[in-house]
């Protein structure tokens, strides 16, 4: 008895009804066809101030400005729905993969109604929103992690949904790209968090067989488990400037060398000198610069 309770499955997921997704919904994609509904637009506020130069801001001049500031260009973060309306053709998206929730599996105190909390907050369901859509006209699926919940950190449902959206554009021969902002793994969910790695990494592996194209954007922050591994798989990695980018803390790591690291070290512009990425993009050019890439990788 005691080893078969041992080693007995546990569900740490739950998946409403037999699919995420209507055939209504993935028809609408596949045929190309326009969502009706528009992603909602970024609420209206009067001033914002730049983290890095300290200028206030009007900001609507801010939004008008790709989210960035006007002074010094620097990048605000954006959820997941400002990302999607930077970067994908006006009313293309289509969200795929909705209705995946965690079960809590390790029964963390508290967990359960912190998500429910930030769903009502932040209206989605989780760290990570998955679709498809068109940019510049050209069909791709696409992942965008949100910081804003609990600081877009990868636990079995965002796993999940990378992993179908990356198994969605495999089946139908199409690119994926993946904007990542991210803490790290979720400890509230331990080793089924760690598990997505690899399973996210597997999945991109049948993709890359394919011999279709997969595209990483670097968003601030990125670090943990995503960097360590589908963050840094990509056939073309790109990233926003300044982003910070790395695994452990900055600190962790100086304490653990007792060395002093670079002041850049971590950064976007230190992660190209050194040969980790392929290009720093600035924000308003990012959808034409993946729009070109996939132009030129034969998708139209």
């Amino acid at each position: 008895m005691i080893i078969n309770s041992l080693f007995k499955r546990k569900k740490y997921l739950t998946i409403q009804g037999t699919s995420t997704n209507s055939e209504e919904e993935l028809e609408k994609f596949e045929d190309g066809e326009e969502a009706k509904e528009a992603v909602p637009s970024v609420p209206d506020g009067m001033w914002c101030k730049c983290s890095k130069c300290g200028k206030i801001i009007y900001k609507k001049d801010m939004i008008a400005n790709y989210m960035s500031c006007i002074e010094c260009n620097t990048n605000f973060r954006v959820n997941c729905r400002e990302r999607i309306n930077l970067t994908m053709d006006k009313d293309s998206f289509v969200e795929l993969f909705k209705g995946i929730k965690s079960k809590n599996p390790l029964e963390y105190p508290g967990y359960e109604d912190k998500i429910e909390k930030l769903m009502d907050k932040t209206g989605i369901e989780e760290a990570v929103l998955t679709g498809g859509g068109k940019i510049n006209g050209i069909k791709t699926i696409i992942a965008v992690m949100d910081s804003t919940f609990i600081m877009g950190s990868m636990g079995s449902v965002v796993g999940e949904k990378i992993t179908r959206a990356i198994e969605y554009a495999t089946q139908y021969s199409l690119p994926i790209i993946i904007f990542t902002a991210s803490g790290g793994a979720r400890m509230q969910e331990g080793i089924y968090s760690l598990m997505q790695m690899a399973k996210v990494s597997a999945a991109l592996a049948k993709h890359n067989e394919a011999g279709l194209l997969y595209i990483t954007v670097l968003t601030d922050p990125t670090t943990g488990g995503v960097t360590a591994s589908f963050a840094m798989l990509g056939d073309i990695i790109l990233s926003e400037p300044g982003a910070l980018i790395g695994f452990a803390g900055k600190r962790v790591i100086e304490q653990t060398i007792k060395q002093e690291l670079p002041k850049e070290f971590q950064t976007a512009e230190f992660l190209l000198e050194k040969g980790f990425i392929d290009k720093i993009v600035p924000r308003k050019e990012m959808k034409n610069t993946l729009g070109k890439l996939l132009e030129l990788h034969g998708y139209k």
